[in-house]
């Protein structure tokens, strides 16, 4: 993804706007001026955008909003999210649904969930097919590091199980490895607008071959304050496994997920990989995966060879039979390791055998056997950083998984207070080199409701994290595993100096 703002997801929250101070100082004594290192100051603004959950009239969905506890943070702000509004010349709303009557208008208008305090979760519900896409916006102490989940159960028909995703910042760019068109499969680019001004995007696709032709993925716009689920199977006639799907703006932002839904395996929301780089990283495979697929590709003009290891508790191996992945430029490449984690935590490590040429990849994981089977996707993501949260957590339903591929890192995880009440707790931990582990995270005592799992490089790294969360209640495995990049909560501020003499004369 081209960064032009800072990004979720997971996702995972981003920077929509910063107002930037820079202190002008007089001149020392000593007549000496110029620069000092930049100060990280917690950002003032932050902007998200969250997909319409599901069509199923079956569906339940939760929201759940975190601010981690920052220093530095102003003592006041607000946060929401709220229902996209936008409304077409007959007075219907994006969906076509009529929006006139006051007491629609009162309901698009009534946030989904009012963030609370940083340091304590706040959860919403909606549940059927007719929830609309969000749009969040937090300034002041509840801007930096706000992260909002997604998490959407859906018992029958396409796409069953557990699907999340963290709602993310408006780009202009986004990849996705990993979707498809084949039959069974039912896969939708949702794009969201969160601006005043139209924005115009192309969707193009990738297969083994190159590229696809889909014409009617040209030029599209998308309305201000409206979101489009745009179906890949109508952009082309071709039917095919795996996909990279690539969304440009050629105006304007939007924010872009793909929820990826299949008939006999379920489905889940496939978020963007990260930038195209020259060595990978996929956190957090479960070590009950059955069944493992990588899906990379190149956007450059140069084919890409690339080493394959997994990140052990004991340290990196080669998979057997699998131990490099050749990826022709501008065409989709797709390697089955099976159940590569063979009953242990791992995570993917893609390095280059000698040039570094960019490229983008994404895990689609399966667990389960025959009827019983479920999907989630691991896109390849950037590090945690300084700091990563992931919301929506529970003491038996999530599993937290660290890795540390080049050199050995310490980190802190703190868990909050809970949506209901608790009291927050923290442990630090090392993560050897090379190394992938699946944490005994902690938990808030007294817990009432969900928690947030805050992730903090202490020293070391870099550490690449997920989070996966499980379903307990049925026979079927449903999960989700969204990734932990960085929540740039903070900006750097340049503190200049600068000599004011010539003003005095």
């Amino acid at each position: 993804m081209n960064r032009t703002t800072l990004s979720l997801i997971a996702g995972t929250a981003a920077l929509a706007a910063v107002t930037v101070f820079a202190a002008l100082d007089s001149p020392s004594a000593s007549g000496a001026s110029g620069s000092q290192a930049a100060a990280h100051l917690p950002v003032e603004r932050t902007s998200l955008l969250c997909p319409a959950p599901s069509t199923s009239d079956i569906a339940e969905t939760s929201y759940t909003s975190f601010t981690p506890v920052t220093e530095g943070s102003a003592n006041s702000g607000k946060a929401e999210l709220q229902a996209v509004t936008e409304k077409s010349a007959d007075g219907t709303d994006a969906g076509g649904k009529s929006g006139k009557g006051k007491g629609a208008r009162e309901k698009a208008d009534q946030p989904v969930l009012t963030p609370k305090a940083p340091g304590t979760p706040v959860t919403g519900d909606t549940s059927g097919g007719d929830a609309p896409a969000l749009i969040g916006t937090a300034d002041g102490k509840f801007a930096s590091g706000w992260t909002v989940q997604e998490t959407t159960e859906v018992a029958a028909g396409t796409g069953r199980g557990l699907q999340g995703v963290n709602c993310t910042a408006a780009d202009t760019e986004f990849w996705f490895p990993g979707a498809g068109t084949a039959t069974g499969r039912t896969d939708y680019v949702h794009l969201t607008n969160p601006d005043d001004s139209a924005a115009v995007v192309d969707i193009e696709l990738y297969d083994k071959d190159g590229a696809v032709k889909s014409p009617l993925g040209e030029n599209l716009t998308i309305k201000p304050h409206t979101s489009e689920p745009i179906l890949l199977s109508t952009l082309t006639d071709e039917r095919v496994e795996d996909l990279t799907v690539h969304v440009g703006v050629r105006s304007g932002r939007v924010g872009a997920a793909v929820q990826a839904l299949d008939d006999k395996i379920g489905g889940d929301w496939l978020a963007a990989a990260g930038d195209p780089a020259g060595s990978l990283v996929l956190p957090g495979i479960p070590k009950d995966a059955t069944d493992v697929r990588l899906i990379a590709f190149t956007p450059g003009d140069d084919d890409a060879d690339l080493k394959v290891r997994l990140a052990s508790p004991n340290g990196l191996i080669t998979p057997a039979g699998n131990e490099t992945v050749h990826v022709k430029s501008g065409m989709t490449a797709a390697v089955d390791l099976g159940d590569v984690t063979r009953g242990e935590a791992g995570s993917l490590v893609l390095t280059p055998t000698e040039r570094e040429v960019p490229v983008v990849a994404a895990l689609r994981v399966v667990r389960g056997k025959g009827d019983k089977r479920e999907t989630a996707y691991i896109p390849a993501t950037a590090p945690v950083g300084t700091r990563a949260t992931a919301a929506d957590n529970s003491a038996k339903g999530t599993t937290l998984a660290l890795t540390a591929p080049t050199g050995t890192a310490t980190v802190r995880v703190t868990a909050s207070a809970g949506s209901g009440g608790g009291t927050a707790a923290a442990k630090t931990y090392t993560i050897k080199s090379g190394t992938t582990q699946n944490i005994d995270a902690p938990a808030p005592s007294g817990r009432k409701g969900t928690y947030a799992l805050t992730v903090e490089t202490v020293s070391g790294g870099p550490v690449y994290a997920s989070r996966t969360l499980s379903t307990t209640d049925s026979d079927t495995p449903g999960f989700t595993i969204q990734t932990l990049p960085n929540d740039r909560g903070t900006v750097a501020v340049p503190h200049t100096t600068e000599d004011l003499s010539v003003l005095q004369k």
